[in-house]
């Protein structure tokens, strides 16, 4: 995996953040490939200075086997990656997103990386893998999500499943992470009528449990029977939604945001959320059962 690096940061002052909610497909590599190009390129033109795409985004996501997604898989120096950092390089952009990694170890992933104008500037394996995932051939990752320091503020960044680990996002909170960035694929799942998604739900209490912002891309779409929620969000660091929902389309959504904000933790004259934790009376959360 790639090792975050530092480069000069931004003293401060708004960015523009873009989630790309887009229909990738199973065989379409090249199909996909002008998809991630339009949403970007729309995102750009709509002033994004870092934009978002989702989990596994250059191959969809509904694998028949390890036979096909081994097919489809890539290094981090293949197609996938060099079209993401032309399009930084060109636009002047940071991006997020997922792709299906061939690794070294000649392992699969269920990777993201964040590249900038510089080029890749960090990957991840996704650790915590959801149902399918585990039959069709990833193998988890084992190292913490990467916070990187960036023109625009302190990214860090995970996979879809891994936000429904309350300890994980922590582990970027804590490590000065200003702005969450998750490529996710949401299964549309039933819920009460009036009620947010949970998954969206979730995305907000990890932003005011930290005082972080958080962009969660996720996509639209059918693929091989499978609904997709098409529940991209965009929260500010009390966790409040910046971002209207498209619930199943294709769209792009952009929040212009001060990640400065996400430097304070303080929630009231005496209450700070990361100085009020107490880590020692939680050791036995992180025991093995």
């Amino acid at each position: 995996m790639t090792t975050p690096h530092t480069t000069d940061r931004r003293p401060g002052g708004e960015v523009t953040v873009a989630v790309c909610q887009i229909a990738p497909q199973i065989g379409d590599g090249a199909g996909n490939q002008r998809r991630i190009r339009a949403a970007v390129e729309e995102a750009a033109g709509r002033g994004a200075h870092i934009v978002v795409l989702p989990e596994l985004a250059s191959t969809g996501y509904v694998f028949t086997d390890a036979h096909e997604l081994r097919s489809v898989a890539e290094a981090p120096d293949g197609p996938t990656l060099t079209q993401w950092r032309e399009l930084a390089a060109r636009h002047d952009l940071v991006i997020v997103g997922g792709f299906a990694e061939l690794g070294g170890d000649g392992r699969l992933y269920n990777a993201a990386a964040l590249v900038d104008p510089g080029g890749l500037r960090a990957t991840y394996r996704k650790a915590h893998l959801w149902d399918g995932e585990k039959t069709w051939g990833f193998t988890p990752g084992g190292a913490p999500p990467p916070v990187v320091d960036t023109a625009y503020g302190r990214i860090g960044f995970m996979v879809c499943y891994d936000l429904e680990f309350p300890e994980w996002v922590r582990l970027a909170a804590l490590d000065g992470a200003e702005l969450l960035c998750a490529p996710v694929n949401w299964p549309l799942y039933p819920r009460p009528e009036g009620e947010r998604p949970g998954e969206i739900v979730r995305v907000q209490a990890a932003a005011a449990g930290n005082r972080m912002f958080v962009a969660a891309a996720d996509r639209a779409g059918p693929e091989r029977g499978q609904q997709w929620l098409g529940g991209s969000v965009i929260t500010d660091a009390d966790g409040y939604p910046a971002t209207a929902l498209r619930l199943g389309e294709e769209a792009v959504l952009t929040a212009t945001l001060d990640l400065a904000e996400a430097r304070s933790k303080a929630i009231s004259d005496h209450n700070d959320v990361h100085a009020d934790r107490r880590p020692a009376l939680y050791a036995p959360m992180v025991r093995e059962r």
